[in-house]
């Protein structure tokens, strides 16, 4: 039992591992400016933005001077339940 537990926690950090990667190259993609009708574009935005649209709802104070910081918020939230269910085991 504690084998599967070991395992399916380290898949949780592998995915949110993984998530972390895609919301900082949609970040940066926010730069860049690519074409929008890329297909790699569009499931980028497409993972991301449901997520960064909540954080922008619920925290109106995170975009200013036409900065915006939820990615920033994300990745430090996802870090913050990485670092939880690590410890936790």
């Amino acid at each position: 039992m504690n084998a599967l537990f070991y395992a399916l926690l380290q898949t949780v950090h592998t995915v949110i591992n993984l998530y972390m990667w895609i919301v900082i190259i949609s970040a940066l993609l926010s730069f860049v400016r690519p074409d929008p009708y890329n297909p790699l574009v569009q499931t980028i935005y497409r993972l991301t933005e449901p997520v960064l649209q909540w954080i922008r709802q619920k925290m109106p104070f995170i975009v200013f001077s036409g900065i915006d910081l939820s990615p920033l918020v994300v990745v430090l939230g996802l870090q913050l339940i990485d670092n939880f269910l690590m410890a936790s085991f």
